[in-house]
């Protein structure tokens, strides 16, 4: 029997509900077996600020999601290092795991940008493109995607790595287990 599998990437800089609320809607309209956060090695279209390592971005990710059985973990882009691109991660994905299904999670800021993605005419027939809504952001194109109308929450990593520095509330935004490795790390701080 085929495994259905979403893949929601990211740089993680750090996790926050706004990715566990995707993961969660995702995982249960498409009735997935799991949903995996896979955190980018060098993500082509973003530098990953604030000096934090791709180490404490796997570990803010495993703390977000260690009491949600159903969302895992996926190393694959860290493992290889270099600049990821979906082509590649979901070509090797396939060769790993040939009975699986794989539904990439993207953001309605991608789903613009689908047109300059790196071999998306190739990508489009090897996986599911599943379409989620961001804030003032539309989910048209000509590409094949599942779109689907998704609670919002108008927050980026950003936002938090901000509240951080200013020395404001992350309460509710974060989950408690990466608040407080962002303490002992000292991550963010100005």
């Amino acid at each position: 029997m085929r495994k259905k599998v979403g893949i929601l990437g990211g740089t993680f800089n750090p996790p926050h509900i706004g990715h566990l609320i995707i993961a969660n809607e995702v995982l249960h309209a498409l009735k997935l077996d799991e949903v995996r956060l896979m955190p980018n090695a060098n993500p082509p279209h973003k530098e990953i600020k604030n000096r934090v390592t791709a180490a404490q971005r796997l570990t803010m990710v495993e703390l977000s999601i260690r009491e949600i059985p159903m969302l895992k973990i996926e190393t694959i882009e860290i493992e290889q290092g270099g600049t990821s691109y979906t082509f590649d991660t979901i070509e090797l994905l396939r060769k790993r795991e040939p009975l699986t299904d794989f539904y990439f999670i993207i953001g309605g800021d991608q789903v613009e940008d689908l047109p300059k993605w790196y071999r998306i005419e190739e990508l489009i027939q090897n996986v599911h493109l599943v379409g989620v809504p961001r804030p003032n952001k539309l989910l048209k194109t000509a590409y094949p995607i599942v779109t689907l109308d998704i609670p919002q929450i108008d927050l980026s990593s950003t936002t938090i790595r901000n509240r951080i520095t200013n020395g404001e509330t992350t309460h509710f935004l974060i989950s408690d287990g990466v608040r407080d490795f962002i303490r002992k790390e000292k991550l963010y701080e100005t």
